[in-house]
């Protein structure tokens, strides 16, 4: 395997996100502006999966959603040369034609994908697809923006 364009301290240093709902464990491709690869390993020790559900762990279809975003607020913070600090957070604006096709359980290797389709007026539009072992999980249109919040 090649070594990741950002590893795990480097994402830290990008998004707010922490334990338990970072979702981003690597970045393995990036295009600023265009489009990013990420990697999300989804273990049986993930909070979730003591309540969905406890006899057949299923991982919630809204946290592949938030790890899909949470992949494109590092393509946006990439593609605008920002680095985190305490004032800037990327919101969700919208989500658009979601469709979840395949399960997601403790083991598998959650890949997420996101391209920009557009960037106006501080509004980003993403297409985004997070899959395992080629499968499509789930696939969305994400629409998030970059504000400050101080």
């Amino acid at each position: 395997m090649t070594a990741p364009v950002l590893d795990i301290h480097q994402i830290l240093r990008k998004l707010p996100h922490r334990y338990p709902i970072l979702l981003v464990d690597r970045v393995l491709e990036l295009e600023p502006s265009v489009r990013i690869k990420a990697l999300k390993n989804v273990t049986i020790n993930e909070p979730f999966f003591m309540g969905h559900f406890p006899q057949r762990p299923v991982m919630p279809g809204v946290l592949m959603l938030e790890a899909l975003a949470q992949a494109a607020a590092l393509l946006s913070f990439q593609s605008n040369g920002q680095t985190l600090d305490d004032d800037t957070v990327v919101y969700f604006v919208g989500i658009d034609a979601a469709r979840f096709k395949r399960v997601v359980e403790p083991g598998d290797q959650l890949v997420l994908e996101a391209a920009i389709e557009r960037a106006k007026a501080g509004i980003f539009k993403y297409k985004a697809r997070a899959s395992v072992d080629g499968e499509t999980a789930v696939e969305a249109e994400l629409m998030c923006t970059m504000r400050k919040v101080a």
